[in-house]
């Protein structure tokens, strides 16, 4: 097996692991779709690699028995977590880490996205305390690395850590608003006395909004997909809440979707150039055009020279 598919197992069983810790009754046809592998496979990782869990089966849908919540096998977990890869995933991976992730809790403090990982070692006390801040509600102190140097935000109300490609966020409330932070620019945090009541609307925002961009207002956006590439994003979920709108007859894709922010589209549409682009709103288009202009305009002429529009 190589790295790559150990480290997709690994991100796949976490998920699946959260899943039921939630309670989900998990469907093996939804989760083949979601990661993107064969309903098989998803059968095997519940009926072999899962094992040892309590799992129950109604109506096609596996599901943790609740009475087994916090009682399972803390060496068997963590011989499947060293073995899977998990370990990796998480700076601290104990036996209060496990309880926590097992535990019956009404809102978990992870929401896993990606599976590859960056290395917070250094910041484990930094992330345990995030751990806990999130679960008991703790009101926070942030001291964070902002512009090259150390600023501090209070108070802080931490909602969910989340991991979306490979980075640790933490999405919390801060002068009233609901903000992303990367945990790897936070240096320390302080755990006051003080605990705040969740919001309901946030804790659904937080749990239902793709990327770590948060905004009240959401803004549509059309995009256009060349045949070549069409194929992908009728396969998968390419951009958050993505929805095809209709296919002509040569195979081109009109693609939409709501976002809060022009960094949620912009670096897929710059990925997948020159088969999608921007049909609206048109200042984003412009943006994105005027971002590529700026790149050509830096690169020595030996560089540039397959890339640069031929002249008019």
């Amino acid at each position: 097996m190589t790295r790559g598919q150990h480290d997709t197992i690994a991100y796949r069983l976490s998920q699946i692991l959260i899943k039921l810790n939630q309670g989900d009754h998990l469907d093996p046809s939804g989760l083949a779709e979601e990661f993107g592998t064969h309903v098989r496979t998803i059968q095997r990782d519940l009926k072999v690699r899962l094992a040892y869990l309590p799992l129950l089966k109604t109506k096609g849908r596996y599901h943790l028995e609740s009475a087994y919540l916090g009682k399972l096998n803390f060496k068997d977990i963590e011989r499947f977590a060293s073995q899977a890869g998990v370990k990796g995933l998480f700076p601290s991976l104990d036996r209060d880490f496990l309880k926590n992730l097992l535990s019956d809790q009404v809102h978990s403090p992870w929401l896993v996205r990606g599976h590859h990982y960056e290395d917070l070692s250094a910041l484990q006390d930094v992330f345990s305390g995030l751990e806990a801040a999130v679960i008991q509600n703790s009101v926070l102190t942030l001291d964070m690395l902002k512009d090259g140097r150390v600023q501090t935000y209070s108070p802080v109300n931490p909602y969910r850590l989340i991991n979306t490609k490979g980075i640790w966020y933490l999405a919390a409330v801060h002068d009233g608003r609901l903000k992303t932070v990367g945990v790897g620019k936070i240096r320390s945090i302080q755990v006051h006395a003080a605990t705040f009541k969740r919001d309901a609307n946030v804790d659904e925002h937080v749990q239902t909004e793709e990327g770590i961009w948060h905004s009240s207002q959401l803004q549509k956006v059309l995009l256009s997909v060349a045949p070549a590439a069409a194929g992908y994003f009728k396969r998968r979920q390419l951009i958050p809440r993505q929805k095809i709108v209709s296919e002509s007859l040569d195979g081109t894709l009109t693609v939409e979707t709501m976002v809060g922010h022009q960094n949620q589209i912009l670096p897929i549409v710059r990925y997948w150039i020159p088969n999608v682009r921007i049909v609206s709103p048109a200042a984003w288009n412009d943006e994105l055009i005027s971002q590529l202009a700026g790149y050509l305009s830096t690169c020595e002429p030996m560089d540039c020279r397959d890339f640069r529009p031929p002249s008019t």
